[in-house]
């Protein structure tokens, strides 16, 4: 009895000091947020400060001199000299570098050789194609390589994982300049079903106002549907070529999760609870493989960015890539190094952001955020 009696004020005494204990429990989970935020921006900087040193410094070890690219090979030492004063290479290798931090910082690339222009501004030019063209090859590397994956190793050793793993096989050990040029010959060579080269028929191109810079997206808000037909048939080609390797490599890797997850204890509870197959697969399986294919699919997100060099040249595809090789096929510096730091930031973002999107999938790492 006198236990119980003393038990009341004690519960009384609780009730208002629940509010006090959530509200603290929310400070330390916004705190443990903006921490988190913290972290990251910092290692976002610290991550585009080496990027910025890698490029820098590759790009003064290579044997070009940018003063003779500027001034010519018949310019005079009187002439050289002031060049190279005027770039500053005549300062030691740690105020280039600061000084180039700090143009970078302000949005100053340097001023492209080949096209004379500021290489910001080409960049701006190009890059869109580039995006467009990586996005889509992504999104259907995504749609038809992960279920691909999925279903070779629901059947593993049966017909449809041998087709999936030649499939896999001719698409990583082809090359991509190679299939490029094979897809040009037979679909409209040979068969006249696809366009050739180029973004665009000559047609249609200045008839949409660049607004985004992606042809698809502005051609689509001006109401120009002739042009984004044609421009949806100019890049038909060159992305299937380039999912294709999305494809091999997302259902190879799928495949592997997928084999590794259906032979763990929880599924074969599952099944033995008489739980659908569709749902053993799709709802638990899938799940488990969410974070890890993440992973592969940012990589390949990035790859394709980096590595479309090769479709772009093949396709005359105005892009980042075609402007890069020019660059480099004619020592322009200023344009080698900002190509090359802006593919480098872009991969550096998507690496971060999918960071980011685990604690969409993973319960852990929401918990640890």
């Amino acid at each position: 009895m006198a236990s119980s009696t003393s038990s009341v004020p004690s519960a009384v005494t609780a009730t208002p000091a629940a509010p006090a204990v959530a509200q603290r429990s929310a400070g330390q989970r916004l705190w443990r947020r903006a921490k988190g935020l913290l972290q990251w921006l910092v290692m976002l900087a610290i991550t585009l400060l080496g990027l910025l040193a890698i490029t820098f410094y590759i790009g003064r070890m290579v044997p070009i001199d940018p003063v003779l690219a500027v001034v010519g090979d018949r310019a005079t030492p009187d002439i050289y000299n002031a060049a190279k004063e005027a770039m500053g290479l005549d300062k030691p290798l740690w105020q280039q570098f600061a000084m180039y931090v700090r143009d970078v910082l302000h949005g100053n690339l340097g001023t492209s050789i080949l096209t004379s222009n500021p290489v910001w501004e080409d960049i701006k030019r190009v890059f869109p194609a580039t995006l467009e063209l990586a996005t889509l090859a992504t999104i259907l590397g995504v749609l038809v390589g992960v279920p691909l994956g999925v279903a070779a190793a629901v059947r593993h050793n049966k017909l449809t994982d041998h087709i999936a793993r030649f499939v896999s096989l001719i698409g990583s050990s082809m090359p991509v300049f190679w299939l490029g040029m094979m897809g040009l010959m037979l679909f409209y060579a040979k068969l006249g079903w696809l366009p050739g080269p180029g973004r665009i028929d000559p047609v249609y191109d200045g008839m949409v106002a660049e607004v985004t810079g992606s042809l698809l997206i502005d051609s689509a808000l001006a109401g120009e549907w002739d042009v984004l037909g044609d421009a949806l048939w100019h890049i038909a080609l060159p992305t299937l070529i380039l999912s294709y390797f999305s494809v091999a490599y997302l259902s190879r890797m799928t495949r592997a999760f997928m084999l590794e997850q259906l032979s763990q204890e929880y599924i074969i509870t599952a099944r033995a609870k008489g739980v659908p197959e569709w749902r053993v697969v799709w709802s638990h399986a899938c799940r488990n493989i969410a974070v890890p294919l993440l992973t592969v699919i940012a990589l390949t997100y990035g790859n394709l960015l980096e590595g479309s060099v090769l479709t772009e040249i093949v396709f005359s595809w105005p892009g980042i890539g075609s402007y890069l090789t020019g660059a480099l096929m004619n020592a322009d510096m200023s344009a080698i190094l900002g190509s090359t730091l802006v593919i480098g930031t872009v991969f550096v973002v998507i690496n971060l952001l999918t960071d980011v999107l685990y604690a969409v999938f993973d319960p852990r790492a929401r918990r640890k955020a």
